[in-house]
């Protein structure tokens, strides 16, 4: 088994989809909040990431002084496994998942740079969709990969995910959860152009759909009077009330205004992050650190986060969203907003979740240490 260096000061290498481009890119959010974090706790980070799915050309950020980027032509294999080797040497190595290219290659290919200083991670961005897949495909490649990752970390899932990676074979499966970056999202000043009674942000994806027709767009047909806004990419060829206005990808700059502007947003958890259970999703935390007041759908684990009816409201179907918002005056979403506001900086920023990996890195190491002893 593979021995981790001691966490301070390490050496991590991060292969994964992109820092720097939101673009069609739900996980950027995490791991600009992640990887800053561990920076700020002395950590240094080399981000590889492929030139794919035009999102070098859709870029939302300039390499951050937090991180050295790499990005790599992802053309053939012979390309990827040059880049993997420039990892080598690290003390930890990440392969996340949904990189989008060559997925299958580099679950393989990270794993031979484990050593005796070197703990190589699978970080699983979407465990509930990665679990269904390897669960209805035995022959899935990853699921032989499982249990040779020193551990597996997971954004969201809980004790339903920690027992699904673990009936697998992993060695130990730990959720390290979405969270807030205060430093780039937080309060800002309304702006006209999202000015509405519900906003709600999200690519149009296959296991979302069904949900956002449900908790958003039978929410705007029943209260034709009000305006609603949609965000995201995809959405413009589906039909849609008249009241919602399409606004199409809102770049991550403009996420705060569109948080702080309608009098309330709204939360749609996937499909299969919501069947898992505790699985919040970054805009939860977004939307809490803006002080906005968010209606969410229902999903188990929901109070380990936030208080429902205090710090956000809770909505099982498109007509309670409806009500929620028919009810909702300016005084009752600002009071449910810096609730939220509150409770996220206490709790559930990304300094909290690196000084939890940090900790978890710490324990591996010290019983590593005392297993060598």
């Amino acid at each position: 088994m593979s021995r981790p260096a001691a966490p301070h000061g390490m050496n991590i290498a991060f292969f994964a989809s992109s820092l720097v481009s939101a673009y069609w890119n739900g996980a950027a959010t995490y791991y600009r909040g992640m990887v800053r974090a561990l920076h700020e706790r002395g950590h240094r980070v080399t981000f590889y990431e492929p030139d794919a799915f035009d999102r070098q050309k859709h870029r939302d950020m300039a390499d951050p002084p937090w991180a050295e980027v790499v990005v790599y032509p992802a053309g053939d294999e012979a390309e990827v496994l040059r880049t993997v080797e420039l990892a080598r040497g690290a003390d930890l190595v990440v392969k996340a998942s949904g990189v989008g290219v060559h997925d299958a290659l580099l679950e393989r290919a990270v794993l031979d740079l484990q050593g005796p200083r070197t703990l190589v991670v699978f970080w699983d961005v979407d465990a509930p969709a990665t679990l269904d897949r390897m669960h209805a495909d035995a022959a899935d490649p990853l699921r032989a990969l499982v249990p040779r990752y020193d551990m597996v970390l997971t954004y969201g899932g809980g004790e339903p995910v920690r027992n699904a990676y673990k009936g697998l074979g992993a060695r130990d499966c730990i959720p390290v959860y979405n969270a807030l970056d205060p430093s780039t999202h937080f309060p800002v000043a309304p702006e006209p152009r999202f000015v509405g009674d519900l906003g709600f942000l999200g690519n149009r994806l296959p296991d979302r759909e069904a949900r956002v027709e449900e908790f958003f767009l039978t929410a705007a047909a029943q209260l034709p009077e009000r305006r609603f806004l949609l965000g995201g990419s995809g959405w413009a060829d589906k039909p849609m009330p008249v009241n919602v206005n399409y606004l199409g990808h809102v770049y991550t700059a403009d996420h705060n205004a569109f948080n702080c502007t309608p009098l309330a947003v709204l939360n749609i958890s996937r499909e299969s992050m919501a069947r898992y259970g505790f699985s919040p999703a970054t805009r939860v935390f977004e939307a809490a650190g803006a002080a906005a007041c968010l209606i969410t759908d229902a999903w188990e684990g929901l109070e380990q986060f936030f208080e429902p009816g205090v710090e956000m409201l809770v909505a099982h179907d498109g007509g309670e969203v409806a009500q929620h918002v028919e009810v909702l005056d300016a005084a009752r979403a600002r009071a449910v907003g810096q609730a939220a506001y509150r409770r996220v900086l206490a709790e559930h920023t990304y300094a909290h979740r690196a000084a939890q990996l940090d900790a978890v890195l710490e324990g591996r190491a010290q019983a590593a240490l005392e297993v060598a002893a």
